[in-house]
């Protein structure tokens, strides 16, 4: 990724918070690499580097800041909302798939050779999928290390390094210090298993508008919601894990209870991609500003996001369950689904084999929500983060009821796709009438040509309006 040198120091002689994430700042008098919002005295120009990312700046032989905490900054919203390889690979790195399955499982999942998939990472961002997963690997490690009473062997194989003598080794060369000064300044633990964390977003941020959305969809027996947090249990590869949120001035607090602490990357990155915490608000109001109509509804409540999913397979199930009938009908037709005492949202396998009267709907939805179990159970249909868009969307109008409103409430969920619009939509036409745009589908998807790329958002505002 081309980064223009006067753009980025102009943000960085600014300290402007919106292009955290975008890129880091390395200085070569110091050998530190920072945020572009780092209080520090601004560098001067001949002392600076930039990186398209922490792993390529590391890589480069800089250690991270301990003041502004590079590491913890929101991610890039490229790699959030790209469809292509490069964005898939790197939110699959966020889930943990490296740690996991190692790059011949991320190479695999990709359809891609090893080879061309480290030159497509290190074109663009600096560095390949195993310096990637590195670099998130000392973030998780500094994490539980600072969270947590757990020795420092246990957080090394928690935080996925192969031995405690390359958890050492990392964390100096990334922190500049021991794994056991970073414990010096820790917080208080938590109760063993529990950890309290900061999630950094991109303000501003619409959490009203957030925890009104969760809330009035909550399932029974899985989540809760109310005006001041959302809490929901999680299943991760590892195990169950339980998630509160709340939004806090400028973050958002996230308390997770964790059976296993291997688990605790992809509980983050799942969370995040739940409140869209990593989209860049200041584009998106841009692109829908433009059009006279939303304008007005930007202004009012600038923020608004896009909630999207932790679990792909429940979003599916939402959408079709969801078809013809109200938002609270949908909830309590989810919640026979889930089992007796709650828990997670139950899998795509135990789905497909509940029995006729767990299914509070009619027949041939029934028989569309287990064909959508099966094809997921069986590997057929991936509905996580890193799938092909473009591909999942066909092979899920492949299946008997299933069709275009579905497959694209599918695609805007839970693979995030930031540009899909539903032009048939009761209640988007609804609003669109409100507004005087058009109301036909085919004349109402014309006119919202205009908010491309952001067209997800400009539903949401629809939806609000």
């Amino acid at each position: 990724m081309e980064l223009d040198f006067e753009h980025c120091y102009r943000a960085v002689d600014s300290r402007d918070r919106r292009f955290d994430g975008w890129f880091v700042t390395a200085v070569t008098s110091t050998g530190i690499y920072c945020r572009p919002s780092c209080p520090a005295i601004t560098p001067k120009r001949r002392n600076v580097r930039f990186y398209p990312s922490a792993a390529a700046a590391q890589r480069g032989g800089f250690r991270a800041c301990r003041r502004c905490r590079p590491d913890a900054a929101p991610g890039s919203p490229e790699w959030d909302s790209r469809a292509d390889v490069v964005g898939r690979a790197m939110r699959l790195i966020g889930d943990g798939v490296v740690d996991r399955e190692g790059v011949p499982g991320l190479a695999g999942r990709l359809g891609y050779t090893q080879r061309h998939l480290h030159r497509m990472l290190t074109a663009e961002l600096g560095a390949g999928p195993l310096a990637l997963a590195r670099a998130q690997r000392a973030q998780t490690a500094r994490v539980l290390v600072e969270s947590t009473d757990l020795g420092l062997a246990e957080i090394a194989f928690a935080a996925g390094f192969g031995s405690v003598r390359q958890f050492n080794d990392t964390l100096r060369e990334v922190y500049g210090v021991a794994p056991s000064v970073l414990r010096t300044a820790r917080r208080p633990a938590a109760e063993p298993g529990t950890l309290t964390l900061r999630l950094a977003y991109r303000p501003p941020l619409h959490a009203a508008a957030l925890l009104e959305f969760l809330a009035s969809r909550a399932i029974p027996g899985v989540e809760s919601a109310d005006a001041t947090g959302y809490t929901r249990m999680l299943r991760l590869p590892h195990g169950t894990a339980a998630a509160t949120l709340i939004p806090r001035d400028g973050y958002v607090e996230a308390t997770l209870q964790l059976a296993d602490l291997r688990d605790l990357a992809p509980a983050v990155a799942r969370c995040r991609r739940l409140l869209d915490l990593d989209a860049d608000p200041e584009a998106v109001n841009e692109t829908l500003r433009a059009d006279p109509v939303l304008a007005p509804l930007v202004d009012a409540e600038p923020g608004i996001r896009v909630p999207r999913a932790v679990d792909g397979f429940e979003v599916a199930v939402r959408a079709v369950v969801g078809q013809q009938v109200s938002v609270a009908g949908a909830r309590r037709v989810l919640g026979r689904l889930v089992p007796p005492g709650g828990g997670p949202f139950p899998d795509a396998a135990t789905v497909a084999e509940l029995p006729d009267e767990a299914f509070a709907m009619p027949a041939a939805r029934r028989d569309t929500v287990r064909a959508l179990a099966a094809s997921v159970a069986a590997g057929d249909l991936v509905l996580n983060e890193g799938a092909d868009r473009a591909g999942t969307e066909a092979a899920l109008t492949r299946i008997p009821g299933i069709g275009a409103w579905t497959a694209g409430y599918v695609a805007m969920r839970a693979l995030g796709d930031p540009d899909v619009f539903l032009p048939t939509d009761l209640a988007v036409r609804r609003a669109a009438g409100r507004l005087g745009l058009p109301t036909t589908p085919a004349a109402l998807d014309d006119h919202a040509r205009r908010w491309r790329p952001w067209r997800s958002y400009a539903v949401l505002r629809l939806w609000r309006s």
